[in-house]
């Protein structure tokens, strides 16, 4: 008899919260382009550090997470105190992303197929931080909340919908550059940008696939009706 694989939610939420900023930070280190999710804050963080050189990375994305929450509160229509939980697990990301990057930022870069492995494993880590997040039960990042509440309010594939919802980051992403640099001058928004919009929704999914194979998800401290209200 086959013995089954528990994974708690909340190991879940620890493991999306750290594979993600570590993804993130490599797709950085790499200079291929950031991840379409993050460009935006991550533009910013570039833009506004030039005058106040203490806004991190880690820090601008829990400012715009914020600002998500509530745009995502009035499309809704509706605010649940798992919203205010999604943005204490921005605030937790944020320093999860700014060590990561301090870390990440001793890793030596050789050479073209050097940085392609950087990513490659980034983007990798990426999907597999928010498949991880997708089962617990503790609300994620604003992004992946948005994308897990417009998937359940309209009946969607989840999948289907962070594509989309890539996809607009992608954009907002380069027009952001544009108004900050210049035409033609891409920062932080690049091909490799453009290819994990594409296949970002799919990867996720598939590997969501692959730990829902491996594992049975379980909370340990909480029901999830907790957090839902």
């Amino acid at each position: 008899m086959k013995t089954e694989k528990v994974c708690y939610s909340e190991a879940a939420y620890v493991i999306g919260i750290i594979t993600l900023a570590l993804g993130t930070a490599l797709m950085e280190r790499a200079d291929f382009g950031i991840s379409m999710v993050v460009a935006p804050a991550y533009l910013l963080h570039l833009k506004i550090s030039q005058y106040f050189p203490a806004y991190s990375f880690g820090m601008s994305e829990y400012v715009l997470q914020a600002f998500l929450i509530v745009v995502m509160s009035i499309v809704l229509r509706k605010f649940k105190k798992s919203y205010l939980f999604s943005f204490v697990t921005a605030v937790i990301y944020g320093f999860a992303l700014d060590l990561s990057m301090r870390m990440v930022g001793l890793l030596p870069l050789d050479g073209v197929m050097g940085r392609l492995l950087l990513y490659l494993t980034g983007m990798l880590l990426c999907a597999a931080g928010v498949a991880f997040l997708f089962h617990t039960y503790i609300s994620p990042e604003a992004y992946e909340l948005f994308v897990k509440e417009l998937s359940k309010k309209f009946g969607l594939r989840i999948d289907k919908v962070k594509t989309v919802y890539d996809c607009c980051s992608c954009l907002l992403g380069v027009l952001l550059s544009f108004m900050f640099f210049g035409f033609g001058h891409f920062e932080g928004v690049k091909f490799g940008t453009l290819i994990c919009a594409v296949v970002n929704g799919w990867l996720i999914g598939r590997i969501g696939n692959i730990i829902e194979g491996l594992f049975t998800f379980r909370d340990a401290l909480f029901l999830h009706t907790e957090f839902d209200e």
